[in-house]
């Protein structure tokens, strides 16, 4: 379900939460929803989790100079409702509270199911741009208080690389609507590092490890704010032999990491919960993202917590996911299927919607599938089709019809959460489900497919630059009328979808 502001005024006892050790844009965000709140009459609390306050120095003056109240806490008597900003609940950056309600307001990738209240823009630059489109909205121009613009200013701001990453429509209207304080802009701007992390960023960068083979860089950095770890990240990318990047530090309690990424093949949001996956949790963007492998599960693992032993560990890793993973480029030449076993589809009723129903013609709209973001372009030419577990994903016409034949039984949705597709331009969520009807998939020339076992990246013909992942279990599959079309399914779809011929 869509959030928007109004749903929140009906809870007593509110409590905002951002993500730990937070940033810029999470304070930002906060700190307008609880404007837009006390205005209501709603006296809700903002707070953040975590090893400790905030100490970074451009952080200090903002909450100081903007009069944010952000309180630094442990322990949290359960609220009527928790609103997580800038972070989704459940996550590992997250301090986790227990709430009788939750919802979600966030720009971040979805990391799993979210709650009925929740609102995710997954394709703005920052979290504050959300909270700017929801306030508008709601008919608030956000310059009648000059805080809050710079507030969201400068959230927008940090999360986009000082505007350099502003693309979609709603964070240039933010950049050029909003008119901050710019005495306060330049004040934070300019105090964004200490000199003592220079010299943490400056160390770190002079021991940096390459690897030539795979362009990727690994660097330690002595123990300090996350967010420098971010700027080391940033300035390690701009090395022309460096496509990819992992920055550390080891803390009392783990490995905290930042990762960027600034070629297609690679998403550093996946690469983020690669190297932690199984101790600890990553996610963030497609360039940029971060993570906490925790120390106690490595320990417990044997891995000896001293600094040579963990560069190893990660370097490891780091090359493990290059080395173990198989990228394919839809469309540019057949398969050779004598490793694949033919299968066709088992007639299951599922759904389907006509692309051109959504939207007018040229629109562009973003589908989450399963396996990862498609963009495509609004014509007559394509259907999105609804699986068995309300999975969605685009398939020409020409394709439907040889694959599923209609049926006048209405369409009942098997999932739990409505599927949407996002207007790139607007940032509008369009439901598909008012545009759904119902089809039977038939055998047809069916598929050839293989169980994978090791990850693959596929580049679909539907959208060349974001590709489809594909870990082991899950299958790699090839239309046997079109050996060209390369796609993945996964394990449980695939099990529930298809039956060997």
């Amino acid at each position: 379900m869509s959030l928007v502001l109004n749903d929140l005024i009906e809870y007593d006892d509110i409590v905002i939460q951002c993500h730990d050790n937070p940033d810029a844009d999470a304070l930002a965000s906060g700190y307008a929803l609880k404007w837009y709140l006390d205005k209501q009459g709603k006296k809700a609390r903002f707070i953040y989790g975590g090893r400790a306050p905030v100490s970074k120095s451009n952080l200090v003056l903002m909450k100081d100079n903007l009069n944010i109240e952000a309180e630094y806490v442990t322990e949290l008597d359960k609220p009527g409702l928790l609103i997580t900003v800038d972070c989704q609940y459940g996550e590992s950056n997250v301090t986790k509270f227990e709430a009788d309600n939750v919802a979600v307001i966030d720009h971040h990738q979805v990391s799993g199911p979210l709650p009925r209240l929740s609102e995710v823009r997954s394709n703005y630059g920052s979290c504050s741009t959300v909270m700017y489109e929801l306030m508008s909205q709601e008919g608030i121009d956000i310059n009648e208080d000059m805080d809050l613009a710079t507030a969201l200013y400068y959230g927008l701001m940090t999360d986009t690389g000082g505007f350099a990453e502003v693309s979609h429509p709603s964070d240039k209207d933010l950049r050029d609507f909003a008119k901050p304080r710019q005495t306060d802009i330049i004040l934070f701007k300019n105090s964004n590092i200490s000199r003592e992390e220079l010299v943490i960023a400056g160390d770190a960068l002079k021991h940096a490890h390459y690897n030539e083979e795979k362009n990727y860089a690994l660097v330690e950095a002595m123990p300090c704010d996350p967010n420098i770890l971010g700027i080391i990240s940033d300035m390690l990318l701009e090395v022309d032999s460096v496509n990819c990047c992992l920055v550390y530090s080891l803390l009392d309690f783990g490995i905290k990491i930042s990762v960027r990424s600034c070629i297609k093949e690679v998403k550093a949001s996946e690469l983020a919960a690669f190297i932690t996956n199984g101790f600890g949790g990553g996610g963030g963007h497609i360039v940029k993202a971060g993570g906490l492998l925790k120390k106690d599960i490595l320990v417990h693992s044997g891995i000896s917590y001293d600094s040579e032993t963990l560069r190893e560990f990660l370097d490891e890793r780091m090359s493990r996911y290059f080395d173990n993973t198989e990228i394919i480029y839809a469309g540019e030449k057949e398969v050779d299927i004598s490793e694949y076993e033919h299968y066709v589809k088992s007639e299951v009723m599922v759904g389907y919607v006509d692309a051109s129903k959504l939207a007018p013609e040229g629109t562009k709209i973003m589908i989450r599938t399963l396996e990862g973001d498609v963009d495509v372009e609004i014509n007559d030419t394509f259907v999105i089709i609804i699986g068995v577990d309300g999975e969605i994903y685009p398939t020409g016409k020409d394709k439907f019809s040889a694959s599923y034949r209609l049926t006048d039984e209405k369409y009942v949705y098997p999932g739990e959460y409505s599927p949407k597709v996002t207007n790139t331009s607007t940032g509008e969520r369009i439901s598909l489900l008012p545009f759904a009807d119902s089809c039977i998939a038939i055998g047809g020339a069916g598929i050839y497919a293989k169980k994978l076992d090791h990850r693959v990246k596929v580049f679909t013909t539907w959208d060349p630059d974001k590709y489809y992942l594909g870990v082991e279990g899950d299958y790699l599959a090839v239309r046997a009328d079109d050996l060209t079309d390369t796609y993945v399914i996964a394990n449980d779809i695939f099990n529930k979808t298809y039956e060997k011929r």
